[in-house]
């Protein structure tokens, strides 16, 4: 089943939610400076923290591990895109959660480091805007061929989440060890 131009995500409505997911960074960088938790709220929110990196780094992992065996011609496009939308909730829920616990382990937001890691949570949230139009664009392709133009932008971004989500982790690493 193809998507035809009207049951596309309307590119207003991405725009919408790539500037409501930034704004709502912000607030979460603006919110985190004005909160102070104790020892136990700490090692709660790096728990939680730690948990909504495996369900959403996991789950992206998942969708381009797919990809990559499309690739190489030993899964159909079709499997990556039904494994696609099927992660798009614990990718979105991963995401959404680290912001929230982050807020809670007392960021240096003064960091240059620090500021790298949020520009790159930015970077995927807005990616992720954009994969998914993609991965949109990609349906009606889904028995044949893909034209190369779809397929670099597709690669691009992929390149983009993982370069966004694990450099995000190192940070958060290297922040944690105290460098």
């Amino acid at each position: 089943m193809s998507r035809t131009a009207q049951e596309l995500t309307p590119p207003w409505l991405l725009t919408a939610l790539g500037l409501a997911a930034t704004a709502g960074i912000a607030a979460a960088c603006w919110t985190a400076g004005h909160v102070h938790a104790d020892a136990s709220l700490l090692t709660v929110a790096r728990f939680f923290h730690v948990a909504f990196l495996v369900v959403g780094l996991g789950s992206v992992l998942a969708v381009d591990w797919l990809a990559v065996l499309w690739l190489t011609g030993r899964r159909p496009l079709a499997a990556v895109l039904d494994t696609a939308v099927a992660l798009q909730t614990p990718i979105w829920a991963g995401l959404g959660g680290l912001v929230v616990s982050g807020l809670f382990l007392r960021p240096d937001l003064h960091s240059p480091l620090t500021l790298v890691k949020l520009g790159l949570v930015v970077a995927v949230t807005l990616n992720g805007l954009w994969a998914h139009r993609l991965g949109q664009l990609l349906e009606s392709h889904r028995t044949g061929t893909v034209p190369r133009r779809l397929l670099v932008r597709s690669g691009l971004a992929a390149t983009v989440s993982q370069t966004g989500w694990w450099g995000a982790c190192l940070i958060g690493f290297l922040n944690s060890q105290g460098a």
